[in-house]
């Protein structure tokens, strides 16, 4: 297969080299799937040494597709034009049907969680919220997230799905299916499908918009919102303590140290709040905490609200960690710290771009928010996470040091909103 899939990678969101300089692109594992369709690997190595294998599903057709997306054609080879095949219906269509079948192609093996019927007649469509994957809905039935950047384990998106919706956890979309493969005689995952959530709006849209007509000066309450997001949490955390345990731990002060010692050496701004970071990263150290498995990236765009409520998406945690990592146990602190963020996020998003702004407004729809998803999960957990308040900002902390480096990466006029709070937390004077 000689596709030009190095040209082809950095265009897609999903691609995570491209700041990195490709030395080779190469197919690990070719699958056929049917005579047109195939489940392509590919191993990408990069001038420092690192290497990433994603995942295609490519669909080959002799004639030029006028119906996909630039983004979607792959290139042509030997007459044949070949196309990223989750944008055509009958190629994902076919993968539900494989799933539903118990069917194995090659080494990749699809399976259906027990007495489920998979909508494959449903009209599908690719959904646009992603970035580290791909997502085709089924109607307003199902949704199939395909991994693009795979990994060798388990991996804790369809565990933890799995779990609390044999439960019948209300906060989650249940598992229906998923497939993989195997790397090394090792379980290496692909994709799952979940029940998809008809009606539902992402929290990051609705809290930016809220805190939009805050500063217009309209109805930008999200106060009672916010309090069932925290009950919502809470319970998530209640579910996955009672059927996968708890044990004793302590703040992982090395890593936290290492994150912050890499975030320096790339942002120069970071730097003057480097010693106050490391001594409130050390002086949580030892304490005994509590820790258990958790989602590891909540956050305001991991949540969806619905008719009926709220459901946390997208436990896979942080995808560029490996999968065993991603599975640790830790406090149920980090995710309460990770939601608190976004509502920094939320609340100074709107303003990014627009000098001169007051942000005693930001500050304000920010605190009421924090305030009330603590509230909420309190409520639920019997436990208020403001009482670990030293535990808490030390997580809040690893998270917004996490930020700098992200932002100063990528969206360098967003960097003044972590750099604002670590301000807070560290009792300096933020950026104003």
């Amino acid at each position: 297969m000689t596709l030009p899939f190095a040209e082809w990678l950095p265009r897609q969101r999903w691609y995570a080299g491209r700041n990195r300089r490709q030395t080779a692109v190469s197919a690990a594992a070719i699958t056929a799937l049917r005579a047109d369709l195939e489940l392509v690997l590919l191993d990408v190595s990069y001038a420092d040494g690192s290497t990433e294998r994603y995942q295609v599903v490519v669909l080959w057709s002799a004639e030029k597709r006028t119906d996909y997306p630039d983004i979607a054609t792959i290139g042509a080879v030997r007459g044949r034009t070949a196309y990223d095949a989750l944008y055509d219906a009958a190629s994902v269509r076919h993968l539900l049907e494989l799933c539903g079948a118990g069917a194995t192609r090659g080494d990749v093996a699809f399976s259906v969680e027990p007495g489920v019927g998979l909508p494959v007649d449903a009209p599908s469509r690719v959904s646009g919220a992603e970035q580290s994957n791909t997502s085709v809905v089924f109607g307003d039935q199902a949704i199939l997230k395909v991994f693009r950047r795979v990994n060798v384990g388990i991996n804790p998106d369809i565990e933890l799905n799995r779990v609390l919706g044999n439960i019948g956890n209300r906060h989650v979309a249940r598992l229906l299916a998923s497939f993989e493969t195997t790397w090394d005689g090792q379980p290496c995952p692909l994709g799952m499908v979940t029940v998809f959530a008809a009606g539902s709006a992402e929290g990051w849209a609705l809290g930016t918009a809220a805190a939009g007509r805050h500063y217009a000066g309209g109805a930008g309450d999200f106060t009672e919102a916010s309090h069932q997001l925290g009950q919502a949490v809470a319970s998530v955390h209640a579910a996955l303590a009672a059927e996968l345990g708890t044990a004793s731990g302590t703040f992982p002060v090395d890593s936290a140290l290492a994150r912050l010692d890499s975030a320096c050496a790339e942002v120069p701004e970071l730097s003057p709040y480097q010693p106050r970071i490391a001594d409130i990263f050390k002086s949580v150290a030892g304490q005994e905490i509590v820790v258990q498995r958790i989602h590891g990236d909540l956050h305001l765009g991991q949540v969806l609200r619905t008719p009926t409520g709220w459901l946390v998406i997208d436990f896979e945690g942080e995808p560029g960690a490996p999968l065993e990592e991603r599975r640790r146990p830790d406090s149920p602190l980090r995710d309460v710290a990770g939601m608190l963020r976004s509502y920094e996020y939320a609340a100074f998003q709107p303003l990014v771009g627009r000098g001169g702004q007051d942000i005693s407004a930001a500050l304000e729809w920010s605190g009421h928010n924090r305030g009330a998803f603590c509230d909420g999960y309190a409520d639920l957990a019997g436990f208020d996470p403001r009482q670990a308040a030293k535990v808490l900002a030390a997580y809040e902390l690893d998270k917004a040091v996490y930020e700098t480096a992200y932002e100063a990466r990528y969206r360098a006029d967003w960097l003044p909103i972590p750099l604002r709070s670590i301000g807070t937390l560290t009792g300096a004077t933020g950026p104003d």
